[in-house]
């Protein structure tokens, strides 16, 4: 933890709320690619915001899991991640989420052990159950069983039923903890504690804080059985949100890393100087939206080219339930409809995320967002 974080009173999960904000905010960035633009650029705006958020006070910064989607560029977590800990040097950086069926535990927990040792004490690993992509995506992603399936194709694993052993397995791993006569006794996830261990050896034993992830009620409950911080996709699930936030809570039992439950929730939200405006910028997520769910995955639409749209009755009917989940106008609006949430789910945390095509319209709505709620200027 550095020294900052001290002073603000931030432990590795709980984070300090800033200004008049009613509890800390964070931001998630899906990375996305728009129209007209490149990965590369996609990559420049991503350490522009991380580095606006850590200028701002937002207590940490994650990125998402996809694959095979044209819009978002954040296929490889970990990667990202190490870009963004040369740039910054403050704010807590981490998945959200890492899709811990598309990858061997031991391969998870040597990623995070070397961000740990590029950026100590301010990495936080998000994971999540789903693949992060459709179901031909995801066995190329070799998420295969040892043994063929029908006809000797792979057979697929599917998550659900083996995730907590998933788990199990890779905080093992992280913590250097398999027993005796276990298969996996004498390997050791490097960077990682069996360094400290060694003749000479002084590595710390700290690892990234594990959070589990979820859209659904599976992981808030297995979450609250282990103790473990909860981040809910409220961005995208949100009829869901408070029965999932409170099958949590009920089912949270105390542990060395919470003594209470913390929950954050993932919210789409965008901020404009007028209210028109932020419609424009919002539209372009609800159209690249129904273009990914009818299998026309793309880049993020230009404000014109949503203006332009013909939608149809069906289409229509899409928009307005999804800008309805989008908390987005001018930043007083925003302000009050964030508020709101936090009253309406009683979430510890909202980690925010600004869909648009643009660079400068993400950039700024967080910055808007920040002034609304008084944020410092750090």
């Amino acid at each position: 933890m550095s020294g900052e974080d001290e002073t603000r009173g931030d432990d590795e999960i709980r984070g300090t709320a800033r200004g008049t904000a009613p509890v800390p905010l964070s931001v998630l960035d899906l990375v996305t690619v728009g129209a007209g633009s490149t990965a590369a650029d996609a990559v420049r705006t991503a350490v522009g915001i991380a580095r606006t958020a850590e200028r701002r006070g937002f207590h940490r910064y994650w990125v998402a899991e996809h694959h095979s989607m044209p819009g978002v560029a954040s296929s490889s977590p970990a990667v990202l991640l190490a870009h963004l800990a040369a740039h910054t040097a403050t704010i807590r950086l981490g998945s959200g989420g890492v899709m811990l069926p598309n990858h061997a535990p031991l391969v998870i927990a040597e990623q995070f052990g070397t961000l740990e040792a590029m950026a100590p004490g301010r990495v936080d690993l998000g994971l999540g159950r789903a693949p992060g992509t459709d179901g031909a995506t995801a066995t190329a992603l070799r998420r295969t069983a040892p043994h063929g399936g029908r006809a000797g194709a792979p057979a697929l694993h599917e998550g659900a039923d083996e995730f907590p052993q998933q788990l199990a397995e890779l905080t093992r791993f992280l913590d250097g903890t398999f027993p005796d006569g276990h298969p996996y006794a004498r390997i050791h996830a490097v960077p990682g504690p069996v360094q400290g261990t060694s003749p000479g050896g002084v590595q710390s034993a700290h690892r990234p804080p594990l959070w589990l992830l979820g859209s659904s009620g599976f992981s808030a409950r297995l979450a609250g059985s282990l103790g473990l911080p909860f981040a809910f996709a409220h961005h995208f699930s949100a009829a869901n949100t408070v029965p999932a936030l409170d099958l949590y809570r009920a089912s949270f039992r105390p542990s060395e890393v919470l003594a209470e439950p913390y929950a954050l929730i993932g919210v789409s939200a965008l901020a404009a100087e007028d209210e028109r405006e932020a419609r424009r910028q919002v539209l372009t997520g609800a159209l690249s939206m129904i273009r990914l769910r009818t299998g026309r995955p793309g880049l993020i639409p230009t404000p014109e080219e949503a203006e332009a749209h013909h939608f149809s009755a069906v289409e229509r009917d899409f928009v307005d339930g999804w800008l309805g989940n989008v908390v987005h106008g001018t930043p007083d609006a925003v302000r009050q409809g964030l508020d709101d949430l936090v009253k309406r789910t009683g979430a510890d945390e909202l980690m925010i995320t600004a869909n648009a095509h643009g660079a400068l319209a993400r950039l700024r709505s967080y910055e808007l967002i920040a002034d609304a709620y008084g944020l410092p200027q750090d």
